[in-house]
């Protein structure tokens, strides 16, 4: 309806041809930039939206959230996103679903595969009713699937992708496995056209080459993977040379990206024109190496991250920061928890559950800041 409204304005303000040339066009002016204000509002509510409808489909009939034992591993505590994830796994499992906090044991895998499958061991061993997995390693899911199958347990995977190969297993062998994240391949998309939507897309020093560095996550995480290679597509496909100076692996750490980011500088000064960060974590510690460097952001160099961490967004709004990808843990934390049900309640699960991202610049950070504060 909004957008209709709009439309309709803009109709009526271009076709106004028996006025004066002025007020037409003010007209036409107010009337886009009443579009834009409804754009930047669609894309704050985005997120919120898709976790509404999330919630809307957990049907808890015949769930016994009693007496039911969920166990939980995260890959590691200390991770920025992963801890905001947790969270509200645990806030809309008990608050919203009503399953006892009691009953509900979240381990810290501490980036030790061993250590992981360990606590998957135990969970085996107090019987829990379906397992909530965001694997160390995403290799080891064929290993931990086969486990849980033997066991006669569920279990969802979130955030770390299995292979494609491994979810086909289970659909054809009807394993009880899942897999529930976001497409990171959408997510180096949008930090690559966040690039191309600057005023010179990407190419301040007007050579003809968007000239970057790339501070990977983990290379042999597949989200590492496709948002290196789809950030850069993006650039190429809209019609922009690029040149790599440098990537490096950061391992979605703050100060492994202060460092990555510090070097580069030094080597390649105003050489670099953007820093691609696979995290937000990553480029928050880019930024500092970047103001350390007296770089200014959106100035003389562009930097761009995953995740929509407050900080992150926050800086977005200041102006210290080009844009982000909101990684919307909100309802990927509650499919995650409605796959989980679905589970308990006997019923078909699909292999793969996908939630999509959010970009996040300029037009939208406050709205978003707004929304994850």
């Amino acid at each position: 309806m909004k957008r209709k409204l709009l439309a309709s304005l803009l109709c009526v303000a271009m076709g106004v041809t028996t006025m004066a040339g002025a007020t037409s066009i003010f007209a036409e002016e107010a009337a886009t930039e009443e579009a834009a204000e409804a754009e930047k509002e669609d894309a704050a509510d985005a997120a919120e939206e898709t976790a509404e409808e999330a919630a809307e489909v957990i049907d808890m009939e015949g769930v016994d959230v009693e007496n039911t034992k969920i166990g939980i591993s995260i890959y590691q505590f200390a991770d920025n996103f992963m801890t905001l994830y947790r969270t509200e796994l645990v806030r809309y499992l008990t608050e919203e679903l009503g399953f006892k906090k009691e009953n509900i044991i979240v381990q810290d895998g501490k980036n030790d595969q061993a250590e992981q499958t360990n606590q998957i061991n135990n969970f085996v061993t107090d019987e829990v009713d379906v397992m909530i997995l965001n694997l160390v390693q995403a290799s080891s899911a064929p290993q931990v699937t086969d486990l849980c199958n033997e066991a006669g347990i569920p279990v969802v995977y979130i955030n770390r992708q299995p292979e494609e190969a491994e979810s086909d297993r289970w659909e054809k062998d009807g394993i009880k496995a899942t897999y529930v994240g976001a497409d990171a391949r959408q997510s180096g998309t949008f930090q690559g056209e966040e690039i191309v939507e600057t005023e010179n897309k990407g190419d301040i020093n007007g050579d003809g080459k968007v000239s970057y560095v790339m501070i990977q996550g983990d290379p042999e995480n597949v989200d590492a993977q496709y948002r290196t290679e789809y950030s850069v597509k993006a650039l190429e496909d809209a019609g922009m040379e690029v040149e790599e100076l440098l990537i490096q692996r950061g391992d979605w750490d703050q100060a492994k990206g202060q460092q990555i980011a510090q070097d580069a500088l030094t080597q390649f000064g105003d050489q670099v024109e953007v820093i691609f960060c696979n995290n937000d974590a990553m480029a928050l510690g880019a930024l500092q190496a970047i103001q350390a460097a007296g770089r200014k952001v959106n100035e003389d160099i562009y930097l761009v991250g995953v995740d929509a961490l407050t900080d992150a967004v926050q800086n977005i709004v200041d102006g210290s920061y080009t844009g982000t990808v909101f990684n919307d843990y909100f309802s990927q934390a509650q499919s995650a928890a409605a796959q989980a049900v679905k589970f308990l309640k006997g019923e078909e699960v699909a292999p793969v559950n996908m939630v999509d991202y959010v970009k996040v610049t300029a037009d939208n950070a406050a709205e978003i800041l707004e929304k994850i504060k």
